[in-house]
């Protein structure tokens, strides 16, 4: 083989700024092993809706979450599309969905295979970063910081292999909460390097619609365990209501002004030269707080599926019930998020204000409210989404556009 076509197949990482938003198919394929995650996740929850498995549920999706969140940011940066990074992101995606294959018992008899396969997507990450700091010099200061909490995450879920419960889970714990860190820690300790501002938004914007999925997955399946019984279509479609809201207030309001404000460089003081017109703005808080702001969304978006699925099944059964909790906790869960989305963005809580933050006690109020059925409920929920999602625009098209 040629040297020229052995470069075409291995190309050394650099840090790509110019290339297009778009996310590539293979990061497309890739997600498809965390939607099987979130799957298993949601359907853990929802047979058995207790304290014990929500906890459950919210700590494997945090740590579902971080996993994807660490090869996104890696990906925005040094993602060259050559055989190496093709094969080792394959190689993830099978890490993964070997924890979607042991995530319905992943606290029980699944354990071991669960924190196997998600040590394997570690190795894969430190494998990654490790290629970059070779070849990437001017980005070291920011690697090192990424080589170190993905390192210390790795040995963690290397241990944890040995020790059984309830130890074992902790030791996951301290892991994620390591891997979690680690970008705030970098944006502290060098906030001159750049993110690639159009990739970032498309990546976060696949991933709602994805949990968003769920959403409408949960109401289909409610519909279809309730054999289609005339209530249960209703909320059903009702269900649907509360997902296209959502859909709306993110990607028409949020998602739209948080990615423009990403856009511009932080404003600087009088004695701080302004970075040059034509770099790309560096990673500083505004970009921390986007990225945060999805997880709170996104674990709350699941819980809406979860939340619909059950009042589908039981659209008889008065208010407040488990399930119209479970919906209106994840309501709560999703709005918080785009406050801190918007918010942090802006660098205010005035663009926040009344909406989205004053929904969060109107939902959880809404939950604990004694309606006589489920239907009745979920129209209730449909509304108020319906109602935010109007609200949310007429705000946005009346606020000047940031320039």
């Amino acid at each position: 083989m040629s040297d020229t076509a052995t470069e075409s197949l291995i190309r050394p990482p650099t840090l790509h700024l110019g290339r297009a938003g778009e996310a590539s198919r293979l990061e497309l394929f890739f997600d498809l092993a965390y939607v099987l995650v979130v799957l298993e996740l949601a359907h853990g929850l929802y047979v058995d809706l207790t304290l014990h498995g929500l906890l459950v549920m919210a700590g494997l999706f945090t740590a579902i979450w971080f996993s994807w969140m660490g090869f996104t940011l890696y990906a925005n940066r040094f993602d060259t599309d050559d055989l190496v990074f093709r094969l080792a992101k394959l190689a993830a995606t099978a890490a993964i969905a070997g924890c979607a294959a042991s995530a319905s018992d992943a606290v029980g008899k699944y354990a071991v295979p669960f924190a196997a396969s998600y040590l394997l997507g570690r190795l894969v990450l430190l494998g990654l970063y490790a290629r970059a700091w070779r070849h990437v010099t001017e980005a070291r200061a920011t690697i090192n910081v990424y080589l170190l909490c993905i390192g210390v995450s790795t040995v963690l879920w290397a241990v944890s292999l040995a020790v059984p419960g309830p130890g074992r889970y902790w030791i996951w714990a301290v892991a994620v909460l390591v891997d979690a860190v680690g970008p705030v820690v970098a944006t502290l300790r060098d906030d001159k390097l750049p993110l690639h501002i159009e990739h970032l938004p498309e990546r976060f914007g696949l991933l709602v619609i994805l949990v968003l999925g769920e959403a409408v997955g949960g109401a289909a399946r409610g519909t279809h365990d309730a054999s289609w019984a005339g209530p249960s279509v209703v909320v059903g479609a009702l269900g649907l209501l509360v997902a296209a809201s959502l859909w709306w207030s993110y990607f028409d309001v949020a998602a739209g002004s948080s990615s423009r404000r990403l856009e511009e460089p932080l404003a600087t003081g009088d004695d701080e030269p302004d970075a040059p017109e034509d770099e790309p703005p560096a990673a500083d808080e505004r970009h921390d707080l986007f990225v945060y702001g999805h997880f709170p969304l996104a674990l709350g978006t699941v819980l809406v599926g979860v939340g619909l699925e059950g009042l589908a099944v039981h659209p008889e059964t008065p208010g407040p019930s488990e399930f119209a909790w479970t919906l209106a906790g994840g309501l709560a869960l999703f709005f918080a998020g785009i406050a801190m989305i918007v918010a942090g963005t802006a660098r205010s809580w005035a663009p926040v204000w009344p909406w989205p933050l004053l929904l969060i006690p109107a939902v959880l109020l809404l939950g604990a409210a004694p309606v006589p059925t489920a239907l009745l409920h979920t129209a209730a929920f449909a509304v108020v989404t319906a109602a935010a999602a109007a609200h949310g625009t007429l705000i946005t098209r009346r606020t000047p556009t940031p320039t």
